[in-house]
């Protein structure tokens, strides 16, 4: 995860790809609305795919690392 950073002056503190002011949930916004990889990073030349994996990476160990109440389910 070293492409992805949280600091509380970036963002409000929202995880973003380090260097940058892109955050995780755009990537991942972007990604569920169609985008291809090459879409995403021609809108964002900052970008990587290594960016975008992370981005993908850290999100999987989100939900992997989170509790969801059977009530959430419904």
């Amino acid at each position: 995860m070293r492409h992805i950073e949280i600091n509380p002056k970036v963002c409000n503190g929202k995880p973003v790809i380090k260097g940058t002011r892109i955050p995780v949930s755009i990537i991942l916004e972007c990604l569920a609305e169609g985008d291809t990889w090459q879409t995403l990073m021609a809108g964002y030349p900052e970008l990587t795919e290594e960016d975008i994996r992370s981005a993908l990476l850290y999100a999987m160990n989100f939900i992997e690392h989170s509790e969801i109440k059977e009530e959430e389910r419904a």
